[in-house]
C-alpha cells in the first residue's frame, strides 16, 4: 500500500464532528463502534470496516491491519513508560502502527519535539488517530502544553478553548498511512527535512512473522544512532504464529540491533516489552 501523508485539517470541529469521545488511562479517545457505523455509512474510502465485519476479523493481511481496535499491550506500554520514567522531552517520536495513536500522545504529553504518527490504513489515520490527537490536544490541560486548566469531571470539550495552544502542539505532529517500507521510502526521500526517531514505540506489530522483514528494515532505516525502540507484544499470537520471542529470535539473526526484554507480564497469555537499540 503506497504511503500518503495526511494533512491535519484547518477546522479542527469538523475532525470531531459526530464522534463521542471517552477516557480510558487519563487519555482522550472516540469511540470505536460509532467510527465504525459512521464508515458503514459511507465514511470508509477503503472499505476496511465493511470488510472486517463480514469476515469477522481484526486482521485481513495486505487490507486492514487491525487499526479500529486498541490493543492490550497498548497499556501494557503506557504502563512501563511511567514505571522506567521513560523521558520524551524534546525527542522526535514515531508511533509505528499507531492504531488509536496513544503512544504517541503520551509522548506529546511528555513534551517530545515531534511525534509522527503511522498506520497501515489511511481510515485509521482520518477517522481514528487524528481525532484522538485533537480530542487529547484541546481537552489534555497543561499535560499537552495547551493552557487548559479543565476542572476535573468537567466533561470533555470538542471545541478548543485555546486555539492557538492547540495548533502549536497539533504542529509537532505528522501523520501518515500506507506499509513500512512505503512510508520509510516517504520520510527519507520527502523535500521536507527529516532527522531519525530518537524513540520508535510500537504495539502489536509483530503477529505475522511475513512481516519481519519490513518491521526489521524499517526500525534500522529510522532509528537514530543512539535512540530506542520500545516494542509491546504477546509472547505467542494464536492463529497467525508471531510472537515477541520469534521476533527476538530473527533480530539476533540479522545483527543489526540489540535487545533485551525489559517486562513481562504473566497475566493470562504472556506479554513482554522489548527494548531495541543498534548495536
Amino acid at each position: 500500500k503506497a504511503a500518503k501523508e495526511h494533512d491535519i485539517p484547518e477546522d479542527l470541529d469538523k475532525i470531531l464532528e459526530n464522534k463521542v469521545i471517552e477516557t480510558v488511562s487519563d487519555l482522550y479517545y472516540v469511540n470505536m463502534s460509532v467510527v465504525e457505523t459512521k464508515c458503514l455509512d459511507g465514511a470508509d474510502g477503503e472499505g476496511i470496516v465493511s470488510k472486517s465485519v463480514s469476515s469477522h476479523s481484526d486482521l485481513i493481511p495486505g487490507v486492514y491491519e487491525g487499526g479500529l481496535k486498541i490493543w492490550e499491550c497498548t497499556f501494557d506500554l503506557i504502563d512501563y513508560f511511567s514505571e522506567a520514567k521513560i523521558q520524551f522531552t524534546n525527542k522526535t517520536v514515531l508511533d509505528l502502527g499507531c492504531g488509536a495513536g496513544l503512544l504517541g500522545i503520551v509522548a506529546l504529553r511528555g513534551k517530545a519535539a515531534k511525534v509522527h504518527f503511522q498506520d497501515y490504513n489511511s481510515t485509521v489515520i482520518d477517522e481514528i488517530t487524528l481525532p484522538n490527537t485533537v480530542a487529547n490536544c484541546i481537552n489534555g490541560g497543561n499535560r499537552m502544553g495547551s493552557g487548559d486548566d479543565r476542572k476535573t469531571g468537567e466533561p470533555p470539550s470538542k471545541r478548543p478553548k485555546q486555539a492557538g495552544h492547540v495548533t502549536d502542539v497539533l504542529a509537532k505532529c505528522r501523520f501518515f498511512s500506507g506499509e513500512w517500507s512505503e512510508v520509510s521510502q516517504l520520510l527519507l526521500s520527502g523535500n521536507k527535512p527529516f532527522s531519525k526517531y530518537d524513540v520508535i514505540l510500537t504495539s502489536e506489530t509483530i503477529y505475522n512473522p511475513d512481516y519481519y522483514g519490513a518491521l526489521h528494515d524499517t526500525l534500522a532505516q529510522l532509528l537514530d544512532k543512539s535512540g530506542r525502540v520500545y516494542l509491546a507484544g504477546k509472547a505467542y499470537y494464536f492463529g497467525v504464529g508471531g510472537g515477541i520471542y520469534l521476533f527476538e529470535k530473527f533480530i539476533v539473526e540479522r545483527n543489526v540491533f540489540r535487545t533485551r526484554i525489559v517486562k513481562i507480564i504473566d497475566k493470562g497469555l504472556q506479554r513482554c516489552i522489548m527494548e531495541i537499540a543498534l548495536k
